[in-house]
C-alpha cells in the first residue's frame, strides 16, 4: 500500500494550502535554482545556502544540507533536475528528528498503558499555545477518547478564559481555579480528577512567560513533581509549542525552554501565515526534538499531526 493511502489526500491537500506561502517564497526560489540544472557546482551551492539560510533553516542546518550534497555530488557527478530534486528531499528528510508517534496515518492516537496519557503544553504568550490545547482537545475527542483541560497558566486571567472557551468549543471539561492560584495545585486537580472519571487525555497549560531562567525551571519541575505524585511517569508528553512565523526567535525560544525542562515534542504553529517554513527543519534537527504536530490554520480541525516526509514533499511541490 503507497504512502499516501495512508496520508489522506484530504489531509494532503490541506498541508500543501497550509505551506503555501513557504513553498512560493523560498522553496519556489529553489525550484527555479533547480530548473535546468544537470551538475552541482560551487555557484549552485552557494546559492542553496543563500537560500536556506533566507528561509530560516538556520545556518548550522544549512551546512549539514550543503555538506551533504556535495558528499552524493562526489559519488554522482553528472545528475538531472528530477534526481537533484529528489536527492535534496531526502537529505532534508533525514535530518528531520523521527517521531515516535509517526505511524503516516495521520489519525490522533493515545500511546497504550497510560489512563490518563498527560500533555504538559509550554510555551511563551503569543505562540498560539491555547489555541493549540483546544485543537488537541478537539482531535483527540473526535478520535473517540474522553479528554480533559487543567487551566494551570494562572499568571494570566486571559489565559484561564481563554481555554475555557476552548474547552466548550471542543466540548470538553477544564479545571481551573482562581487567578493567582498555584499552577501544581491546579495540575494536581486535574489529574485527580481525569484518574476519578476515567479521562483518556489529560492537557495541562501552564505559564507563558519567559521570567528568569531559574524560576521558570523551579516552576515546571513542581508541576511535574506534583503530577507524577497521581499519575506516577506523568507528563508523558513535555509539548513546547512554537510561533513558526517568529524565525529566529522560535529558536531561542526552544534553547529557553530545553534548558529549563525536558522537552519530547515540538508544536510549531501559524505555518499557513509565514513563507519562514523552513524553521520547522532548523529546529528539529539542531534541538533533536521531533515535531508532532504543525498549525495549519486557524480552524479548529487545522492542526494535523507532523509527517516529515508530507511536509518536505509538500514543500518541493512533490508528488
Amino acid at each position: 500500500m503507497g504512502f499516501f493511502d495512508f496520508f489522506s489526500r484530504d489531509k494532503k491537500q490541506n498541508l500543501d494550502r497550509g505551506l503555501q506561502k513557504t513553498k512560493e517564497g523560498v522553496f519556489g526560489k529553489l525550484r527555479r535554482a533547480l530548473a535546468g540544472r544537470r551538475t552541482i557546482d560551487d555557484d549552485f551551492l552557494d546559492e542553496l545556502e543563500e537560500i536556506f539560510i533566507s528561509s530560516d533553516v538556520g545556518a548550522e542546518t544549512t551546512l549539514k544540507i550543503i555538506e551533504r550534497i556535495q558528499a552524493r555530488a562526489a559519488r554522482d557527478k553528472y545528475v538531472g533536475e528530477d534526481e537533484l530534486n529528489a536527492m535534496l528531499c531526502e537529505e532534508i528528510t533525514a535530518l528531520l528528528a523521527e517521531s515516535p508517534s509517526e505511524d503516516n496515518s495521520g489519525r490522533f492516537v493515545v500511546p497504550s498503558g497510560h489512563n490518563p496519557y498527560v500533555i504538559m503544553v509550554v510555551g511563551v504568550n503569543g505562540v498560539g499555545k491555547t489555541t493549540t490545547i483546544g485543537k488537541l482537545a478537539h482531535q483527540y475527542k473526535s478520535a473517540g477518547y474522553k479528554v480533559m483541560l487543567g487551566a494551570a497558566d494562572t499568571f494570566r486571567a486571559a489565559a484561564v478564559e481563554q481555554l475555557d472557551e476552548w474547552g466548550r468549543r471542543a466540548g470538553v471539561p477544564v479545571v481551573k481555579q482562581q487567578l493567582g492560584s498555584d499552577a501544581a495545585a491546579v495540575a494536581y486537580d486535574t489529574l485527580s480528577s481525569a484518574v476519578a472519571n476515567g479521562i483518556d487525555v489529560a492537557i495541562i497549560d501552564t505559564a507563558g512567560r519567559l521570567h528568569n531562567k531559574k524560576g521558570l525551571m523551579d516552576e515546571l519541575a513542581k508541576i511535574k513533581r506534583v503530577m507524577e505524585k497521581v499519575v506516577p511517569g506523568a507528563p508523558h508528553e513535555v509539548l513546547l509549542v512554537l510561533d513558526g512565523s517568529t524565525g529566529q526567535n522560535a529558536f531561542e525560544q526552544a534553547r529557553q525552554f530545553s534548558a529549563a525542562t525536558q522537552v519530547t515534542d515540538l508544536a510549531v504553529t501559524k505555518l499557513d501565515g509565514t513563507a519562514r517554513g523552513g524553521v520547522v527543519i532548523g529546529i528539529s534537527d539542531q534541538f533533536q526534538i521531533p515535531v508532532k504536530y504543525i498549525g495549519i490554520g486557524e480552524g479548529i480541525e487545522d492542526l494535523q499531526l507532523f509527517n516529515k516526509r508530507a511536509f518536505v514533499e509538500s514543500l518541493f511541490g512533490n508528488k
